[in-house]
């Protein structure tokens, strides 16, 4: 289903054309008041009880949950993809000569951390190169063996839409016994995806973007077989117990139960926590398959716009429908996405494209007028 436009939930000037949610979300309305109370609730502490710190991230952890298709239990509270790729890299097995596939031109968080782990177990990063076709699913697959310890990819390519069939790549991956990470930031919310088809052995996601929640609160998915793993951290919160606090000088060994054991620490966050609920409740509220639709129409005009200043996009059956590149052969000037922001048009630009990212507070108009300014200066 087609959504109207929610452009009277968000906090944006009616003069600016905001196509940069891949950047970062503008902040709904509902957002910023929980945020506001929040703050105002830390100025009375008194008011804040033992097990405050315990049933709104709990709450928090199950809206994600309920996002993904799996269970509370195997969702941990972190802020950023960097520290749940973290949490991965400290858990996935690596042999001598093994390799981790990424994407080339993958976003550096979803590479700096296999870097490390391949430079301590003696294995090999290896980047799958750009497939002309832009079928990065194919690209994929021809480089999944027994050689593989590791898949990390995204839903979709997070500088021009190219998208991942991760349910084909995740069958794959568990044929030759390797590991599938996921960093969804770029797609989840937008995207839909269920872990129970994906079977991703950890997924993470950052919750600014797509998910439109607060700045440092993230989200770690990971499978049951990795939930009794070693957490990168050692918190009060995630320990057996921990709910009594007047026992907490009774130091235990044992974890909360599932995933929990990898939170990060002081994951209570009583401003940012309120926020991101505030957030993920909308998004599940529109569903992330209308949303998808409704973004998928307007990225539709978008290419057919670019074609006709004859710029390239990748096909539309090969990329996700909420953020789509378009690519100038020669590349732009440097100036290009400032040039664009005086006119009060923002997008962003990635590597040779500019990245062109609507939400629900988009319309055709939108489009229209980023491709009149664009013309202008190409």
């Amino acid at each position: 289903m087609i959504l109207p436009t929610q452009r009277h939930l968000f906090e944006l000037p009616d003069d600016l054309t905001w196509l940069n949610c891949a950047y970062m979300s503008p902040q709904m309305y509902a957002v910023s008041e929980a945020g506001k109370a929040a703050v105002l609730r830390k100025a009375r502490p008194w008011e804040l009880r033992p097990e405050d710190f315990f049933t709104e991230s709990e709450a928090l952890r199950g809206q994600f949950a309920g996002l993904v298709g799996g269970d509370a239990a195997g969702v941990a509270l972190v802020p950023s993809v960097s520290y749940g790729l973290a949490v991965a890299a400290a858990n996935v097995p690596v042999k001598v000569g093994q390799r981790l596939l990424v994407l080339a031109e993958e976003f550096p968080s979803n590479v700096y951390p296999w870097r490390e782990l391949a430079e301590r177990a003696g294995g090999q990063v290896v980047a799958v190169r750009r497939p002309e076709d832009g079928d990065w699913t194919r690209a994929l697959l021809e480089e999944v063996d027994e050689r593989t310890a590791l898949v990390a990819v995204p839903h979709c390519h997070w500088t021009d839409g190219g998208r991942v069939d991760l349910v084909r790549v995740g069958e794959r991956v568990r044929e030759v016994g390797a590991v599938l990470a996921v960093d969804a930031t770029q797609s989840l919310g937008a995207l839909p995806l269920d872990v129970a088809e994906v079977r991703p052995d950890f997924l993470v996601a950052a919750g600014y973007k797509w998910l439109m929640g607060p700045y440092s609160q993230g989200y770690l998915y990971v499978a049951p077989r990795f939930r009794e793993g070693r957490p990168i951290e050692h918190n009060w919160l995630m320990r057996g117990g921990s709910e009594d606090f007047s026992r907490l000088v009774d130091y235990r060994d044992d974890f909360q139960p599932g995933a929990r054991r990898f939170d990060v620490g002081e994951r209570s966050n009583f401003v940012l926590v309120p926020m991101a609920m505030a957030a993920l409740k909308q998004l599940r509220a529109w569903g992330a398959a209308d949303i998808q639709q409704t973004l998928g129409a307007l990225t539709s005009r978008v290419a057919k716009g670019a074609a006709a200043l004859r710029l390239e996009v990748p096909p539309e059956s090969r990329r996700a429908g909420h953020l789509v590149g378009i690519k100038r052969r020669g590349g732009y000037a440097p100036d290009v996405a400032a040039k664009l922001a005086a006119r009060k048009v923002y997008v962003s630009v990635r590597g040779d494209n500019i990245r062109v990212s609507p939400h629900l507070y988009n319309t055709e108009a939108d489009v229209d007028r980023l491709l009149e300014e664009l013309d202008a200066l190409v």
